[in-house]
């Protein structure tokens, strides 16, 4: 709802629907993943994570609650709406890595994959009626209640936390307050080419590709020239192909880079299809396939990394698998709002488009030269 509203403030209320305006929002939203990156993965490592958790999400509440009161006053400015949406990514750039290793706490490495899987699930079928709703309540009672409704929403997530016992839960090794440990996580990854190649393709589709605040509402008010209902719509019928995906990864036992390879091949066809939609409903179908692949590839970036990474380091590496795919969003987000403002929103989803491909060709590579290397040692 906070992101969707945030939007359609930018596009519609505070400019005359610009979607660089959207881009510079989403880069300052965005943009502390990679800034406050090395603290940001030493905190996941090295604090309490449910306490840590409980601090960032009581932030993020608060700062929703602002921005709905400015907004419902009728004195929001678009400096502020920038101020909160950057106070929120840095809120967030500390909440992401902890929300994703907090998973291993509560259930353990045996049923870490499907847990990632049904996390995902329950976070997209959220993102499925948000949006939704978001459009319901801008076009009964405005903007600004949307976002108090978000900030409210963060009482719900706090008692939760709250509630957790304490006593059942599988703490991740925490790593040790040595020298070196603040910038061991760029150490660490750098000595392994797997998580080097996982990185690249992050940083091509995080980039350019995981623009879709951009893409949706430039496509949904210059092209469809769409309502505020028809907009949340958008967002929720692309949620319905996120939680597919989540839902067909919660089902894989075994995942590799064959799924990084297919899950960024469909992401480019699902972006190629979108810039050629005819009309509404052909572009909201090639949104489920975008959501698919979307969700597809970050879930299994997100499994292999983990897994693959040893306990002690995973907040660090978790958070810079985060910062590299948000947080190339100050670079992408700003360039994609340019091309939608001068040559239309379609050669925005062109770009997104190249990135899926671009990122297939980085996992056909890495593949390639793993079955050279096992051929040369055999």
């Amino acid at each position: 709802m906070q992101r969707m509203a945030q939007d359609w403030l930018v596009l519609t209320e505070l400019t005359h629907r610009s979607a660089s305006a959207v881009g510079v929002i989403m880069a300052l939203q965005f943009g502390p993943q990679l800034l406050l990156l090395p603290w940001t993965g030493y905190a996941a490592d090295h604090y309490n994570q449910r306490k840590l958790l409980m601090a960032t999400q009581a932030i993020m509440g608060t700062l929703a609650l602002i921005l709905g009161g400015l907004t419902i006053s009728g004195t929001v400015r678009l400096w502020q709406v920038d101020l909160l949406a950057f106070l929120q990514g840095c809120a967030a750039a500390f909440d992401a890595p902890v929300r994703q290793t907090f998973v291993a706490e509560l259930v353990g490495d045996e049923d870490l994959p499907n847990a990632i899987a049904l996390n995902s699930t329950s976070f997209n079928a959220a993102r499925m009626i948000g949006p939704a709703v978001a459009g319901m309540a801008i076009a009964a009672i405005g903007t600004g209640w949307a976002f108090v409704i978000n900030g409210a929403s963060f009482v719900a997530v706090l008692i939760s936390l709250g509630s957790l016992r304490v006593t059942e839960l599988r703490p991740n090794a925490r790593a040790a307050r040595t020298r070196g440990s603040f910038t061991g996580g760029f150490v660490y990854v750098w000595g392994r080419p797997d998580l080097k190649a996982i990185l690249i393709m992050l940083f091509l589709i995080g980039t350019f590709g995981l623009n879709f605040p951009i893409f949706i509402s430039t496509m949904a008010v210059k092209v469809f020239h769409s309502d505020a209902r028809a907009f949340g719509l958008l967002s929720s019928v692309m949620a319905v192909g996120t939680m597919s995906g989540a839902l067909i990864a919660a089902g894989r036992e075994r995942i590799g880079f064959g799924t990084l390879l297919i899950g960024a091949a469909i992401f480019g066809l699902g972006c190629t299809l979108a810039a050629f939609a005819p009309g509404y409903w052909f572009f909201a179908g090639a949104l489920v396939v975008i959501g698919v692949a979307a969700l597809t590839f970050t879930n299994a970036t997100n499994n292999l990394m983990q897994l693959s990474t040893e306990p002690s380091m995973r907040g660090r590496v978790t958070a810079l698998r985060i910062g590299i795919a948000l947080g190339g969003t100050p670079i992408g987000a700003p360039i994609v709002g340019r091309v939608a403002d001068a040559f239309g929103p379609r050669w925005a989803l062109g770009i997104g488009a190249a990135a899926g491909f671009a990122a297939a060709m980085v996992a056909a590579g890495f593949l390639a030269r793993q079955g050279n290397t096992r051929l040369a040692a055999s």
